[in-house]
């Protein structure tokens, strides 16, 4: 079992950045794939990207794909969302989730929030125009 808590969240104008945080405690981190989703108000949860465990292989959802960078440490337990040129539809609570997916899978699996065992608490990013 492992479990996440999220930091780094905050307020910034259109065009800036954030860099999200999630600590992992527990046994076995670096055997699990680990994931951001976020969910805006009034909206479904939406994934965002994941980095898997041994190939370290990275997916993202298509609305940030190209302004968000998923990484870990697997030394430190943290797996890290690096986000630039942030704009207001990036308004969400953003949680990191952790799954135990093999790295072989197919990115569809990744991208499930339902595959996703362990979930943080989430933490707030708001965007403004």
């Amino acid at each position: 079992q492992v479990q996440l808590v999220e930091s780094g969240g905050g307020l910034v104008q259109a065009g800036g950045s954030l860099r999200l945080s999630c600590t992992a405690s527990g046994r076995s981190f670096s055997s699990y794939t680990m994931g951001w989703f976020r969910q805006a108000p009034g909206k479904e949860r939406e994934f965002v990207a994941a980095i898997t465990w041994g190939r370290l292989t990275t997916y993202y959802g298509d609305s940030v794909k190209g302004r968000f960078t998923i990484s870990r440490d697997n030394d430190k337990n943290t797996v890290t969302l690096q986000m630039n040129s942030l704009k207001p539809e990036d308004t969400a609570d953003y949680y990191c989730a952790a799954a135990t997916l093999s790295p072989f899978l197919s990115d569809t699996y990744y991208r499930d929030d339902s595959r996703y065992a362990y979930w943080g608490q989430g933490t707030q990013v708001t965007v403004s125009s």
